[in-house]
């Protein structure tokens, strides 16, 4: 019993380990995305909404290409290196990283050059977005190389250098962003056209960065991994083709998972338009202006909470991936535990709080608007729908469940697709988001399903766990609304200044409440394990 706890706090001091790593990357990186579109948006002056869409826009299919570009090879090689790494197989792993770098470099070359060619189609009826495109062309040439450099360090369970990373490529990014802005918009008053374009250039210039800085790491590392190698058991011999033949095979099935959240983004890109345009008279830019408001600007913020969940999964995929490779089904089961209620602990909380504190959030990034706060509340609650997607995807894919996954993306999307019409007249701007909903609810559900029947995690457990979170979640999100509309009676929130004060007030009160609650009744120690039980007790919680 005493080594089954044991295996079981280590399991969870693993994810947990990895998780921080990848949250520290992704949220800081996440956070700077969304803080430099306050003075990026304001100097877009009149244009604001529309920049933004044209941006959206582009950035959706950007990131298909980006996913077909890298094929799903940098997560494929991250699992089957956290595979034969755990056979004690090193040798292995380094001849993957190798050949799939080379398929990388393939894919980038082909992929940026086919949708530098299928821009005019890509763009629609909109050839504004034709320019744009062709400046993202070049990321999606080197990107894929900085991805699959990412994979080999996660299938070490060696987050820090991807974390790292994802840092200095956003920095390098919005550093571009910020400057090109400033001097064509406010210095030579330009084209807000010719701002997008060198903003959307900025992630090439933020890839070249981040490729730099894990370059620095693989030869920090190599001498240790030589140790590794040579250590290695060599029992097994893999040739060439069968190395280029499993890349691909794992590679496929995540191409299409990872894609998952896009293809959603994408139906309403394609969808919204002309939905809406049948419905109401009003100007192109108008429809636009209000795609902007979900597409975009209420994406990019929770985005922030969403990186949650995808930090948890990269940390996830390589772990399930070493303990289904030793037939080790307890600790898969263990994992599958560990992970889901660890998105549960921080998630539902995340998702709530943005959404008790839309109205000044949305107000410090883009201006007081009434119709974007409440789409950015509904969003808020979505994210807790998008996080649990990405998650019992990962779940899948480390588990080799590929099919599965897959099936149950594709359920989602249909029911999706079966309901876009009716939610966009019924709800107009809200409908995107509602049927979203709707067609998440349906694959979670399954994978959910799945997951209890197969692997036999403790479910009742996790359902208890799942039962308390969301109680405390929501007596905070009450305390935060509350706290948000009683000072946005003593301070004007249509103000900047005001809707920070009213929103890091709501945020501390929500999130005080929330941590002292979960410490208290002994979920936080539950979730995150027995260390955490130091830290209540200077606190004197516990």
């Amino acid at each position: 019993m005493n080594n089954n706890n044991q295996q079981t706090e280590n399991s969870r001091i693993s994810l947990l380990k990895g998780s921080a790593w990848m949250t520290l990357g992704s949220i800081f990186s996440r956070v700077l995305g969304a803080i430099y579109i306050i003075p990026w948006y304001a100097w877009m002056g009149t244009h604001g909404n529309v920049a933004n869409a044209l941006t959206a826009k582009s950035y959706n299919i950007y990131s298909l290409f980006l996913i077909i570009s890298t094929a799903g090879i940098p997560g494929a090689v991250a699992k089957q290196v956290a595979k034969y790494n755990a056979i004690n197989e090193y040798g292995i792993g380094r001849k993957l990283f190798k050949h799939g770098l080379f398929l990388m470099m393939i894919f980038g070359v082909v992929s940026a050059f086919v949708m530098t060619i299928a821009s005019p189609i890509l763009a629609g009826n909109d050839s504004r977005q034709i320019p744009v495109l062709h400046s993202l062309a070049l990321a999606v040439l080197i990107i894929p190389i900085l991805s699959i450099m990412r994979g080999y360090f996660q299938g070490y369970n060696d987050m820090m250098p991807s974390a790292l990373s994802q840092l200095v490529e956003q920095i390098a990014r919005v550093a571009w962003m910020l400057f090109t802005a400033y001097l064509i918009m406010q210095v030579q008053h330009g084209s807000y056209l010719t701002a997008v374009i060198q903003s959307n250039l900025a992630a090439a210039v933020g890839a070249f960065f981040g490729i730099a800085l894990l370059v620095l790491f693989l030869l920090k590392r190599k001498s240790n991994d030589d140790k590794l190698i040579l250590s290695s058991n060599n029992e097994i011999e893999v040739s060439t083709q069968s190395l280029f033949k499993e890349i691909i095979g794992q590679s496929v099935p995540f191409i299409i998972i990872d894609s998952g959240i896009t293809f959603f983004q994408l139906m309403d890109q394609y969808t919204f338009h002309p939905i809406m345009n049948n419905l109401v008279h009003v100007s192109y830019d108008q429809i636009e202006s209000w795609y902007a408001l979900f597409g975009l600007n209420a994406n990019k913020l929770i985005m922030v909470i969403v990186s949650l969940s995808t930090a948890m999964a990269m940390t996830a995929i390589p772990l399930l991936s070493g303990a289904h490779a030793k037939k080790d089904y307890k600790d898969i089961s263990r994992q599958i535990e560990n992970t889901l209620e660890l998105f549960l602990f921080f998630m539902i909380p995340a998702s709530l709080g943005m959404a008790a504190v839309s109205v000044p959030v949305y107000t410090i990034f883009y201006g007081a608007d009434p119709l974007g706060a409440n789409i950015l509340f509904l969003s808020g609650i979505a994210a807790m729908f998008l996080g649990a997607f990405t998650i019992l995807m990962a779940i899948l894919q480390g588990l080799s469940e590929n099919g599965l996954a897959i099936k149950y993306l594709l359920i989602g999307i249909i029911i999706k697709s079966i309901f876009q019409w009716p939610a966009i007249k019924l709800f107009q701007v809200y409908g995107p988001l509602i049927s979203t909903i709707i067609g998440l609810i349906f694959t979670i559900t399954f994978a959910l399903m799945h997951l209890r029947i197969k692997y036999k995690y403790n479910y009742k457990r996790t359902k208890k766990i799942f039962i308390a979170i969301l109680i405390v979640s929501l007596m905070m999100f009450m305390l935060s609304l509350i706290f948000v509309v009683i000072a946005g009676k003593l301070l004007n929130p249509e103000h900047r200044i005001n809707a920070l004060i009213l929103a890091t007030g709501g945020s501390i009160i929500g999130g005080l409440f929330y941590f002292y609650i979960t410490f208290k009744l002994k979920l936080a120690q539950k979730v995150i394990g027995n260390k955490v039980e130091r830290l209540a007790k200077k606190l004197h919680i516990c």
